[in-house]
């Protein structure tokens, strides 16, 4: 019997719905590229259900049960109290979400000495010490695509929101007002912005081809380069470095992996080399952004607005300075959970476990450590070490 310990978020308060706004979503087989979407021997669930809560359990317990597997699922993850922090030590399998994640921090891998296989339901494993990770032989994967072009899909509404202020006027509508002055008078066009994207992987060239119609000018950075067919298909300009991007875009979404290399990013520093009244979209990880430094800018005026709905750490403390700061317009990582990604990544997560139980090899892109090193889309988009420092104070949102 194994033991899989799986972490996801509270159900909705008013309970597990009975019905849902829609009877079915639209059904895919492959995904821009040709990459199929997850192909596990079966599932347990509807698509469009809500499967990413506590009671939708990713549709895996009667998989699981039915082989002997033992399912514990849990909200509770963060402090030394929590039902994830009892159950782990004799865990084999952890699955976590990005959206609510349980940080397998080296000092809860050393008190799981039965972990082999973290999961992340989802996209992006940095709540993972990657470096311990390694070092215990560990594999680490993740559902890779499962969810880009719902993210994709948030950064253009967050952009389209900040810039034509549309947060504040539908407040003014709320409260009874018919206050035009007030809700244009921070409202803009894009159309002839210069937008940019720090990360042109399967999120970013996904924002990428859905800003094109806006006719902007298109701009990004990435470790990788784009091939010169899909520059020239989307006539976007390349900088080698986030600072010589930031200095020309008017709009700068970030779309990069969460890593040493990429921790707080965007400082003071940095952000003071934007554009004064530039607007920035974080649908990444929250820490690729100094907190603190964010907040300043949208107060002293350098950015305009900011957007995004990742933060460090997750859940958020109540008193997080980017609930209250001002121009803001985050949301609480949602933009790759819709009810249409779920049924992606929990497919996914089916198939990853499937493949593990039969002793057959977890699909390559699916991976990102194995075999004591970074591997597949790991080694494509991570540098070894660890992010999770810091992550402790997720327990502080409890209180």
């Amino acid at each position: 019997m194994t033991k899989v310990l799986c972490v996801l978020y509270d159900d909705p308060v008013e309970g597990y719905p009975p019905t849902y706004a829609r009877d079915d979503i639209p059904k895919l087989e492959r995904y821009l590229g040709g990459q199929t979407l997850p192909t596990p021997k079966r599932i347990d669930f509807k698509p469009g259900q809500l499967l990413g809560c506590v009671s939708g359990e990713l549709g895996l317990r009667k998989f699981l049960e039915a082989q002997g597997h033992a399912l514990v699922v849990t909200a509770d993850k963060d402090g030394p109290n929590s039902v994830f922090e009892r159950e782990l030590p004799d865990a084999e399998i952890v699955i976590s979400q990005p959206f609510w994640p349980a940080y397998l921090t080296k000092e809860r891998i050393a008190k799981a000495p039965k972990l082999k296989l973290a999961i992340t339901a989802g996209i992006g494993s940095d709540h993972v010490d990657l470096q311990a990770a390694i070092e215990r032989g560990m594999t680490v994967a993740e559902v890779t695509y499962c969810n880009s072009i719902s993210v994709s899909e948030h950064v253009v509404m967050m952009i389209l929101g900040l810039v034509r202020n549309y947060l504040p006027s539908y407040e003014w509508v709320v409260k009874g007002g018919w206050n035009i002055a007030d809700c244009v008078s921070r409202s803009y066009d894009l159309e002839g912005m210069a937008v940019g994207t720090v990360g042109a992987g399967r999120i970013g060239t996904a924002v990428l081809r859905r800003l094109k119609p806006f006719d902007v000018t298109l701009h990004y950075t990435d470790r990788h380069r784009l091939a010169p067919s899909v520059e020239q298909e989307l006539n976007v300009t390349f900088h080698p470095t986030a600072e010589a991007l930031v200095r020309v875009c008017d709009v700068v979404t970030l779309n990069t992996p969460l890593h040493p290399e990429t921790e707080h990013l965007f400082n003071d520093a940095l952000i003071a080399k934007m554009k004064r009244g530039a607007y920035l979209v974080n649908t990444a990880r929250g820490k690729i952004c100094d907190r603190d430094a964010v907040a300043r800018a949208l107060k002293n005026g350098q950015l305009a607005g900011y957007a995004g709905d990742v933060w460090f750490p997750q859940p958020a403390p109540k008193d997080h300075p980017w609930r209250t700061m001002p121009h803001h317009g985050m949301t609480p990582h949602v933009s790759g959970t819709s009810l249409s990604a779920q049924a992606r990544y929990a497919a996914g997560v089916r198939e990853i476990l499937e493949c593990w139980f039969e002793g057959r090899p977890i699909r390559d892109e699916y991976l990102i450590v194995a075999g004591g090193e970074l591997a597949g889309a790991g080694a494509h988009s991570y540098s070894a070490g660890d992010v999770t420092g810091g992550s402790e104070e997720a327990a502080r949102f409890k209180k």
